[in-house]
């Protein structure tokens, strides 16, 4: 296992520690339920939350494209000019990116979505978008996100609810899908029973981290005092 950020975290008078969980380079060719068994559950507690990067639900659904193999056509570069880049990184704001859109949400919806967010800023009002083109779209990580493998498009995941509660009958865990970024983290899916909101706030910070730390998944664990914390900490 593998610390990236402080292990605890205080929300509403409670401590929960993360305990970012080590795993090898993901493809599509694991098996993700095998793979938290055998990395994360041996670890795990009653009373602990599997939280697992979209990123990971991704890669081992084979919803991934390798930049290099994009051909962007003139639309996928017109309308990649007009995406707003911020500092996580740049979305569908590639030629190469916004293609994987266009082919996984439809040239219409992309087309009225872009239509909707122009009308939409000239009054002010932004994320339009997104709202009308939806979480496939907002969800596509541009090549050059990840430092282990920069080369790679990761599409947003499919079924996100039914893969949390898949994972959670294999593993035995509440799971939560994340994506978490340091501008913020959202839940993709989660199985019955998790609590959403206290899943964004204990992991508001980003325990898993954006760079080369190869820890895909974790483990939410309420903290009852210090010496209990202290022993649970990864090393």
């Amino acid at each position: 296992m593998a610390a990236t950020k402080a292990p605890e975290i205080s929300v509403d008078g409670r401590r929960f520690l993360r305990i970012p969980i080590r795993t090898h380079l993901l493809t599509s060719a694991d098996d993700l339920g095998a793979v938290c068994l055998e990395a994360a559950a041996p670890h795990a507690e009653p009373g602990d939350v599997l939280f697992v990067s979209h990123k990971a639900i991704s890669i081992t659904q084979g919803r991934t494209r390798r930049a290099s193999e994009v051909k962007p056509s003139r639309l996928a570069r017109f309308l990649s000019r007009f995406v707003t880049r911020t500092p996580h990184g740049i979305g569908i704001g590639s030629p190469e990116s916004m293609q994987c859109a266009i082919d996984d949400c439809g040239a219409a919806r992309i087309l009225l979505a872009a239509f909707v967010s122009a009308l939409g800023k000239l009054v002010g009002r932004r994320g339009d978008f997104y709202r009308v083109a939806g979480p496939r779209a907002a969800n596509i990580d541009a090549a050059g996100t990840s430092p282990v493998n920069p080369g790679l498009i990761v599409l947003a995941p499919l079924d996100p609810e039914g893969a949390a509660e898949e994972l959670a009958s294999r593993v035995g865990l509440p799971v939560a899908i994340v994506d978490a970024n340091d501008l913020g983290v959202s839940i993709l899916g989660a199985s019955k029973g998790v609590d959403r909101d206290l899943i964004v706030r204990a992991l508001s910070d980003n325990p898993l981290g954006q760079g080369d730390q190869m820890t895909p998944i974790g483990l939410l664990r309420q903290a009852p005092n210090i010496a209990n914390t202290e022993a649970a900490t990864p090393v």
